[in-house]
């Protein structure tokens, strides 16, 4: 008995301990609450617009901090804004009102008021919580005609503990019992039409649906815009980038041979037609021009022999009586670039110097086209100029709609210049423009193309016929007729009898003519590879 009497008693002692601790843990935590005990507001507004509040307020403890509401939404596209100036007794820093103590607190609102079709209206957030008690007194320009005020959250619609006005109309009273952390007591007070001619103040609040707002205005502007702009860069091609026009030029099929001797029009070489056709320095047009070389005696084409799985390789011979000073710019360039002083090279050796030596092939090339005549201007640098113009033009417009988007509802408008600005990146790509002696020497290679495109070997002497089908094929290169054109040159032979080599191509031992097509599709294929990682020429 005497024990549970002891187990009991420590019970009862660990109990107040703890009651104790906890009463010393709670006690200062009640104390460092700040609340409003007594709020009075005074609010005048003025003949301006302009409402004036006084405030007379006792604290328990401080500061007391209050977020003021001063903005709020007011339709799809704007906020209302309430600007607080001239703050009095407090320190306010656009959205906390910090008040040190007991006092009075004053400050001005502007955009309070909102016209309605029979009148006008004072809202404002008149007292925020925490507060015990709360008044407010309202006067104004006029007899308040209607009142109305709520307490809780700033969207509450329950009404406040009491509302009224005195007998004149001039004065309207609030009162709030019991504000909590985060309420407030909103008063509204109705006035006479044109009591102070005021209305609120809104900015325009930035939403990426309402910055590309779609309607008859926004339609219509972009709908026209991009006419203009984009009849304009149509325009732009009908002047400046079509080829000229050439009354009587000569259509439909063109031989190139007169005579039993390779003629083609013009004296137009194989890199030189590419060119020609599409604008571009292309990797095939390289390619052609090595062979072309070849078949012209100014190198040879050995092809090396090779194992089962060996990848192919051919000797690339400089044949030292070559007239090397009558090639053409472009032609000189690559023929220093392929060989570099050296006699003979692999061609699974082109690299290093090869590559460098080709940006001048390329520059030749364009050179070339202006050289003889065929265009006014470089191909390369006319679509530079165009397409760089074009950029700027997308990017300026992508500024433009940034900006538009974010003070305006009209990005719209903005859109049409970066269509605009793309159309002309891309539509610089058809800017070059041959002259009319361009025009005319394009048409005749057309027919060339379509007479090497037919195959016909004609009436052509046999003892002529390897060294004239061997100049046809670099063309074939070009225009992608370099199977058909192989396998003509290995069915023929000048003599009778099949032969086992060609002048300018080589095979290893066991290798005849009727491997030719075959080795002659691979030695462009794997040629056109070892251009085409120099990066420098459009490889298709």
């Amino acid at each position: 008995m005497a024990n549970l009497v002891r187990r009991l008693g420590l019970s009862i002692l660990l109990t107040a301990l703890t009651l104790l601790t906890a009463g010393a843990v709670g006690g200062p935590a009640h104390a460092d609450r700040v609340t409003a005990t007594q709020d009075d507001v005074t609010m005048e507004l003025r003949k301006d617009g302009v409402l004036h509040v006084a405030e007379k307020i006792k604290l328990s403890g401080g500061p007391l901090r209050r977020t003021l509401l001063t903005r709020t939404r007011y339709d799809n596209g704007n906020d209302r804004v309430y600007r607080v100036e001239n703050v009095r007794g407090a320190t306010f820093d656009g959205t906390t009102m910090t008040i040190s103590g007991s006092g009075t607190v004053e400050y001005d609102v502007r955009g309070a008021v909102t016209p309605l079709s029979g009148g006008e209206e004072l809202r404002w957030y008149a007292v925020a919580g925490p507060a015990e008690h709360a008044t407010v007194t309202v006067s104004g320009p006029g007899r308040a005609e209607n009142i109305s005020c709520f307490a809780g959250e700033p969207a509450s619609a329950i009404g406040c503990t009491g509302a009224s006005i005195d007998e004149t109309g001039a004065t309207s009273m609030f009162e709030q019992q019991g504000l909590r952390d985060g309420e407030m007591l909103t008063i509204v007070v109705g006035y006479p039409k044109g009591a102070t001619g005021a209305g609120p103040i809104l900015e325009r609040r930035f939403e990426l649906a309402n910055a590309f707002t779609l309607n008859m205005v926004t339609g219509g502007a972009l709908a026209l815009l991009l006419l203009v702009l984009c009849g304009g860069i149509g325009l732009l091609y009908w002047t400046r980038g079509r080829d000229a026009r050439v009354v009587g030029a000569r259509s439909g099929m063109v031989v190139g041979h007169q005579n039993g001797q390779f003629a083609p029009p013009n004296d137009v070489r194989p890199g030189q037609i590419g060119t020609l056709i599409d604008e571009q320095a292309d990797v095939i047009d390289v390619t052609a021009t090595i062979v072309d070389l070849a078949v012209r005696g100014y190198l040879r084409i050995d092809e090396q022999p090779r194992q089962a799985y060996d990848a192919p390789d051919w000797l690339l011979v400089r044949m030292p009586s070559a007239p090397v000073a009558s090639l053409l710019p472009y032609e000189r360039a690559l023929y220093d670039a392929v060989f570099e002083g050296r006699d003979a090279v692999l061609l699974s050796q082109l690299q290093g110097s090869f590559t460098t030596g080709l940006s001048k092939v390329r520059d030749g090339l364009y050179r070339d086209m202006v050289t003889q005549g065929w265009f006014a201007r470089r191909p390369d640098s006319v679509r530079t100029r165009w397409t760089t113009v074009g950029v700027i033009a997308a990017v300026l417009g992508v500024v433009v709609t940034v900006a538009l988007a974010w003070f305006t509802t009209y990005a719209l408008l903005g859109l049409a210049l970066i269509i605009a600005g793309a159309a002309l990146a891309v539509g610089g790509q058809y800017m070059p423009a041959k002259t009319s002696k361009g025009a005319t020497v394009l048409a005749q290679t057309l027919g060339f193309r379509e007479h090497l495109m037919s195959g016909e070997i004609g009436d052509i002497p046999p003892a002529q016929r390897i060294e004239l089908f061997s100049r046809y094929l670099p063309y074939a290169v070009v225009f992608d007729s370099v199977d058909r054109w192989a396998r003509v040159v290995a069915s023929i032979h000048g003599d009778g009898r099949p032969a086992d080599n060609l002048y300018w191509y080589q095979g290893p031992a066991e290798w005849d003519l009727s491997k030719f097509a075959d080795s002659m599709r691979t030695f462009t294929m794997t040629t056109s590879g070892a251009i085409s990682a120099a990066r420098l020429f459009r490889s298709f």
